[in-house]
């Protein structure tokens, strides 16, 4: 764990947000997330994990956690479960509502997500904003 916890602050990451996305395997719909965001218009540095352990390949663990500087869920169970089970040391926690019935990669997935998550970020913002006021 030491190596993977030194990984988290590796300076050659880049600038770039680090944006871990989550759905239930970890299979299809966070890495086709992953995949839109870490390409223009974003271009955030991202990774792909599933929530549930019996399924995932990577599963969610505190290290993918501690590493991101937000977390997208693919539907509210996700991030419910993430919040049941891990701290989200103060991350933004987003929601895309994204149904579990897409191949990788899906036209249609990729142009939901490109189109949701702006939405949801702005949405987390107002909210943010409304409670620190």
């Amino acid at each position: 764990m030491n190596n993977r916890l030194w990984n988290i602050k590796n300076p050659y990451q880049g600038p770039q947000k680090r944006v871990l996305c989550v759905c239930s395997a970890g299979l299809l719909r966070s890495p086709t997330a992953a995949w839109v965001l870490s390409n223009p218009p974003f271009d955030f540095n991202t990774r792909a994990a599933g929530i549930d352990t019996d399924h995932a390949l990577i599963p969610v663990d505190d290290a993918l956690i501690m590493w991101a500087d937000e977390i997208v869920c693919m539907t509210t169970e996700h991030s419910e479960e993430l919040l049941a089970r891990f701290k989200t040391y103060e991350r933004p926690v987003l929601v895309l509502g994204v149904p579990d019935c897409y191949a990788r990669r899906d036209p249609k997935l990729v142009e939901m997500i490109a189109q949701r998550y702006p939405e949801e970020l702005e949405l987390h913002r107002k909210q943010k904003a409304a409670e620190d006021a």
